[in-house]
């Protein structure tokens, strides 16, 4: 199967929630994390094309963030499901950014992607 990934992805392990507009999903793991999108393992019962609130939370021994993101079910397999981040505040935007440059194997790609992404934003500010 061909890879069409345009991001990133770099191994992430962190707890997600995932809230449907039907069912929600508290303590979930994800396996990977691109500047679009997440795999959450062990979360099954949904469709491609479903909408979900995303919640990555990350816990310091100092300090509890929380990054609040829309996402799209956009694959589903038997271990878990892969979300599209159609939406995110830009406090999100760049933590996530930060958390994929100190995972990434390769920044300068990531800077790439970082500045369409910015371009993005800033032309649907313009709208």
């Amino acid at each position: 199967m061909k890879n069409k990934r345009k991001n990133t992805r770099v191994p992430f392990q962190v707890i997600i929630g995932l809230d449907f507009p039907d069912q929600s999903h508290a303590e979930c793991e994800t396996a990977d994390l691109s500047l679009k999108g997440v795999f959450v393992l062990g979360v099954t019962g949904h469709k491609i094309g479903e909408n979900c609130l995303v919640s990555l939370r990350l816990v310091g021994s100092t300090s509890h963030l929380t990054l609040k993101m829309k996402g799209t079910v956009v694959r589903v397999e038997e271990n878990g499901l892969a979300l599209h981040f159609y939406e995110m505040d830009l406090d999100s935007f760049f933590h996530l950014k930060n958390i994929l440059y100190y995972n990434s194997e390769d920044p300068d790609v990531l800077d790439e992607e970082i500045s369409t992404q910015i371009e993005s934003f800033q032309d649907k500010e313009h709208e």
